[in-house]
């Protein structure tokens, strides 16, 4: 779904739950964000239980590390990144898009081996997190190498942000969650990407992206913001998003399926 040149970009997210946020970095900031991630990867900076693999469901090519490689807090792992230009940049778009007092949450890699071919399931980012009273929150996942349908774009379901959450359940292994949706529902979009732009998408909104079937990576970045006052209303609640312990469930009960 294309935004309509009569709209901004906050109301292009506001209707369809997602929207470009143009050039975050530029071609000489990607690669030095690249090479920290590699280093991460590598595991020159450790990451300990907050590397897992969110493609842990389904066999492993030879020589295929994980799936799909998630590390949850990069910037608290290795603090330097958040005084890089994207940090400063992603929250000026995350306050455009959903007020003032948005601040950072939590931020996290994602990364798709060459020819490790493991779609991300179809979920809603809402469905990880507990129950809020301001359940404002933006995540803008930016490409550090192009993204496009062969290696793992972003694909998301436009409006399904308005319609409750979907009932959602443990991937195969228990790891990680999943919902029921496809690329053929109504409103579906992928959204290539060149490195160094983003996508921003609210907490509801259905997306999945295909594996990574070409000789090359795809590394993303993506980082989450909501209201300040409901970020300290988390951490009471012992809610941080892996800081602490990195462990991934069902915890909104509007996604719940068994109703508990």
């Amino acid at each position: 779904m294309t935004a309509s040149t009569s709209l901004t970009r906050t109301q292009v997210f506001e209707r369809d739950g997602f929207a470009s946020t143009g050039e975050l970095l530029s071609a000489a900031e990607v690669e030095s964000y690249r090479d920290i991630y590699d280093r991460f990867l590598r595991g020159d900076i450790d990451s300990g239980e907050k590397r897992s693999d969110l493609g842990s469901h389904a066999p492993r090519r030879d020589g295929v590390v994980e799936n799909i490689t998630q590390i949850m807090w990069p910037s608290a792992l290795h603090p330097p990144l958040a005084d890089l230009p994207l940090h400063a940049r992603a929250l000026a778009v995350a306050r455009g898009l959903i007020g003032e007092d948005a601040r950072l949450d939590f931020d996290m890699l994602i990364h798709k081996a060459p020819h490790s071919a493991t779609p991300t399931p179809w979920h809603q980012d809402a469905a990880y997190w507990i129950d809020l009273p301001d359940t404002r929150a933006v995540s803008i996942w930016v490409a550090l190498d192009d993204a496009d349908l062969d290696n793992g774009c972003m694909w998301y379901i436009a409006g399904s942000h308005r319609e409750p959450l979907r009932p959602h359940r443990p991937t195969s292994d228990g790891k990680n969650i999943q919902t029921d949706a496809s690329e053929t529902e109504p409103g579906a979009t992928a959204v290539p990407l060149p490195a160094g732009h983003g996508v921003a998408h609210t907490g509801g909104t259905l997306h999945s992206s295909r594996g990574n079937t070409t000789d090359g990576v795809r590394r993303a970045y993506i980082l989450n913001y909501r209201p300040a006052a409901m970020i300290e209303l988390e951490r009471r609640q012992g809610a941080d998003h892996g800081l602490k312990r990195n462990e991934r469930k069902v915890r909104n009960a509007g996604a719940d399926e068994t109703g508990a």
